[in-house]
């Protein structure tokens, strides 16, 4: 078996409600027996934290957010890492970069880049980037400053808000790259030729931590005001979500239907969406409830009948991957009702194990809604086929293992 080394994973913020997916996999890495260190480039901004946080051992680095709030750390940085040749790579690559992306931003990167650099956890022999803009920035520069080999994990909306030159220049740069959908890996395929080293690994959920949902969910129809439909979701409030749609689909739904609609989430626009509850005239049915812990959504999930997200590709590009929270409600037998962009149809398959509907389409979604509700006997089916779906191709562990040989192929080679 090839030395492990230990591996500093790079990430935009830590911890975070809304990345339980990449908590996970360094929990998994963890157990695997990987001695790891975890860089942040910013504080946490969220009140509560999952379990899962709890459970992992790696000490937390944190960058400086912004280089003029520690100029005494960075200025010690550069200084320190300025007589290593890397430093001059380094430079040099930033010039490049400069010249295609003349924002502050880019020099906040390199400075980070410096901070990694000059104080890396003792021992360090790999970095490792979730994410492939920002983090895979401040990594790339510092993997140049210090001679330590860089892999990277991509998602989504890193992936579709990043130019084409600077995700091709990652990919040439670094070991390799795992992305976690379909169109993910197509795209960073095309950009990085044959030459790429891409590969494909689904998140997948940690299913001995959210178990199995052996009760039996009542057959709500929609017809009793007294015991509406339950809907639930699960997302931040920024565009990509969909919610504006969501809530004009809800608010389409004939007048006779009766339901319920619960959001757990936080973000930028909750006060906005509240707004337009309030103008569709559906906030007497609408509950938000805000960030939650696992245990609560867990709890959540299995209260309610059946789970809505819009998903939506915005002006800038951005976009779900294959959203964790769809993975998570699948797995406890919860019809999901989604639209057919990104990696969703990845796991869902209309009419099969779900429910799909172009995106954008308030109408289409709000058919599907009223389907949905009436008929609890085709949630049923639904969510159970979902729920087979998960358990049988996204189990973590299998996420884990390719990520453990990936790893461990590059270690047996010479440094």
């Amino acid at each position: 078996m090839p030395e492990k080394r230990k591996i500093v994973i790079v990430l935009k913020g830590y911890p975070r409600l809304s990345e339980t997916f990449i908590a996970q996999e360094i929990l998994g890495l963890e157990r695997a027996g990987f001695d790891l260190s975890l860089v942040a480039l910013r504080r946490p901004t969220d009140t509560k934290r999952h379990p899962v946080h709890d459970e992992i051992q790696a000490p937390v680095l944190y960058l400086p957010e912004y280089l003029h709030e520690e100029p005494g750390r960075v200025i010690k940085a550069v200084l320190k890492t300025l007589p290593k040749p890397g430093f001059w790579k380094a430079l040099g690559a930033l010039l490049r970069d400069f010249t295609r992306d003349r924002t502050r931003n880019r020099i906040r990167r390199f400075g980070q880049g410096a901070v990694l650099a000059a104080e890396l956890p003792e021992g360090a022999g790999w970095l490792h980037a979730h994410f492939i803009h920002t983090p895979a920035s401040a990594t790339a520069y510092a993997s140049m400053m210090t001679d330590i080999p860089w892999t990277c994990s991509a998602h989504a909306k890193d992936i579709w808000t990043s130019p084409d030159w600077e995700l091709a220049g990652k990919l040439a740069g670094n070991r390799w790259t795992v992305t976690c959908t379909r169109t993910g890996f197509d795209h960073l395929k095309q950009l990085g030729g044959a030459s790429a080293h891409v590969h494909l690994s689904y998140h997948g959920l940690d299913l001995a931590r959210f178990g199995h949902f052996d009760g039996d969910r009542p057959a709500r129809d929609g017809s009793d005001p007294a015991d509406p439909v339950r809907i639930i979701s699960v997302g931040r409030a920024v565009p990509k979500k969909g919610y504006d749609i969501l809530l004009k689909a809800l608010s389409l739904l004939p007048a006779d239907l009766h339901w319920r609609f619960e959001h757990i989430g936080d973000g930028d626009i909750i006060e906005a969406l509240k707004a337009q509850a309030s103008k569709l005239g559906i906030s007497d049915r609408l509950d938000w409830r805000g960030a939650m812990d696992q245990k609560d959504v867990l709890a959540s999930y299995r209260a309610s009948d059946l789970f809505a997200l819009a998903c939506r590709i915005t002006p800038d590009g951005d976009r779900d991957g294959l959203p964790n929270v769809i993975v998570e409600a699948c797995s406890q037998g919860l019809v999901c009702l989604s639209t057919d962009i990104s990696g969703v149809p990845e796991l869902l398959t209309d009419g099969e194990n779900g429910l799909l509907v172009a995106s954008e389409n308030a109408e289409a979604l709000a058919q599907a809604l009223e389907r949905a509700i009436r008929d609890p006997a085709l949630r049923r089916r639904l969510g159970q086929a979902a729920e087979q779906r998960v358990r049988a191709d996204f189990d973590f562990h299998t996420s884990i293992s390719q990520l453990k040989s990936l790893f461990e192929a590059e270690w047996r080679k010479a440094p």
